[in-house]
C-alpha cells in the first residue's frame, strides 16, 4: 500500500490532476441561494462568479469534523500512510479541525500513520504544493522525505495576485469600506501576496495596463530559476487575461510549463470575478520531482 496524499478543494486543482496523481480531495462547502454545495464537486466556479456579478454574496464553510474523522479512521484501520496537506490555517479553520480529528482518531489507533500539515498556501499555489507531494509519493519516497520536501516547497511558494473589484475584498473583511470605494473610483488595482499564510497588500497600481508588467517585475525580483519551474495562474472567470499573462511570462522567462485553472468556488466567493493570481517558487534549492 502506497502513501496517499489528501488535499482540500481550496487547492483549485481539477479532477484530471486528482486522477493522474492519485490524490484524494475533500471539499469545502459553498452556501448560495439557501443551498449548500461541495466545492469542486457539485458547483462550478462560474455559477458563483455569475451570482456575485448579480450582487449575491456566497458564503463558505470549512470541512466538517465528521468528514475528517471518517477519512482518517478508514486509513487508520487499513494502516495506510495518509498525508493531508491543508489550505492555509490563516484563511480557514480546516487545518485546525483536521488536527483535532487526527488526535481523536489516534486515541483509538495510536500508531496510525496519519499526518496533517499546514501548507500556508492557497489556490494553485497550494495546488502546486500538493502536486509536488503527490509526485514524490508516486516515486516511492518515504513519508518523512515527502513531508520535509513539501514543507520546503510550500515555504518558498510565492502568491502574487490582484482583484478586479475591491468590493469583494471589502465584503470579506480584507479592506475597509473607504479603501474599496476610493480604490474603485480611482481605478486602483491592488497587488497582494501571501505571507506566512495571510493575505497581505503589497502595492497599489493605477490602471490595469501597468498591472501585469509590475507582476512580472515582482516575479523577476522574487523568483529563482523561473524557466525551469512549473508556473501556475488562476483566474476568476477571466481566462483571456490569464492567457495574456501566461504569454508574457513565456516570452520574458522562456517558461515551458504553465498551468492555468479557474479560482475555485470557495476561494472565488471571497476574491470575486476578475481575480488573477500568479504562483512560482522563490527558491528551488531542494529536491523536486
Amino acid at each position: 500500500m502506497g502513501i496517499k496524499i489528501l488535499a482540500d478543494s481550496a487547492c483549485d486543482l481539477t479532477t484530471n490532476y486528482y486522477n493522474e496523481f492519485d490524490i484524494e480531495m475533500v471539499p469545502l462547502t459553498v452556501h448560495l441561494d439557501d443551498k449548500n454545495y461541495e466545492d469542486g464537486k457539485t458547483i462550478h466556479p462560474k455559477t458563483v462568479y455569475d451570482a456575485m456579478r448579480e450582487g449575491k454574496t456566497p458564503k463558505t464553510s470549512q470541512v466538517t469534523p465528521n468528514t475528517f474523522q471518517s477519512i482518517f479512521t478508514s486509513y487508520a484501520k487499513a494502516n495506510q500512510p495518509l498525508l493531508y496537506f491543508s489550505f492555509s490555517s490563516q484563511l480557514s479553520g480546516t487545518y485546525q479541525t483536521a488536527k483535532m480529528m487526527e488526535q481523536e482518531v489516534k486515541e483509538t489507533y495510536p500508531e496510525a500513520p496519519i499526518h496533517v500539515i499546514d501548507t500556508k498556501c492557497a489556490s494553485l499555489g497550494y495546488g502546486l504544493v500538493v502536486l509536488h507531494a503527490a509526485k514524490l509519493a508516486k516515486q516511492g519516497k518515504s513519508v518523512n522525505a515527502i513531508i520535509e520536501s513539501t514543507k520546503t516547497c510550500a515555504k518558498n511558494m510565492e502568491h502574487i495576485f490582484t482583484v478586479d473589484n475591491l468590493e469583494y475584498l471589502y465584503r470579506g473583511g480584507r479592506v475597509s469600506r473607504t479603501a474599496a470605494f476610493v480604490g474603485t473610483l480611482l481605478k486602483i488595482k491592488p497587488i497582494l501576496h501571501v505571507e506566512d499564510g495571510k493575505l497581505i497588500p503589497l502595492e497599489k497600481i493605477r490602471g490595469s495596463k501597468k498591472l501585469f508588467h509590475r507582476m512580472l517585475e515582482i516575479m523577476e525580483e522574487r523568483g529563482e530559476n523561473i524557466s525551469s519551474q512549473t508556473i501556475a495562474i488562476s483566474h476568476g472567470d477571466d481566462v483571456e487575461r490569464a492567457e495574456q499573462l501566461a504569454a508574457m511570462i513565456k516570452e520574458k522567462f522562456n517558461v515551458k510549463e504553465i498551468i492555468i485553472e479557474m479560482v475555485g468556488s470557495a476561494i472565488g466567493a471571497h476574491s470575486g470575478p476578475g481575480t488573477i493570481a500568479l504562483f512560482f517558487l522563490n527558491n528551488t534549492d531542494f529536491e523536486r520531482p
